[in-house]
């Protein structure tokens, strides 16, 4: 599991926590933040960068062509 995940699953983690201690707006604010964050970030990238981003993490685990 990458670094990126962890982060994604905890921050939702969180977000239900909150659910019971806090108001459910600002506890789905936490979890949307979580996931829609690292969405739009990637999405932000173009194709080329898309791709050489796929490339270093395929190389960080391991997966070598």
């Amino acid at each position: 599991m990458t670094p990126h995940t962890k982060w994604a699953i905890a921050g939702i983690i969180i977000g239900f926590i909150l659910l019971f201690i806090v108001p459910w707006p600002v506890s789905l604010a936490v979890i949307l933040a979580a996931v829609a964050i690292p969405t739009a970030a990637w999405l932000m990238l173009d194709p080329s960068q898309r791709r050489r981003y796929r490339e270093i993490r395929r190389r960080q685990r391991g997966e070598l062509r």
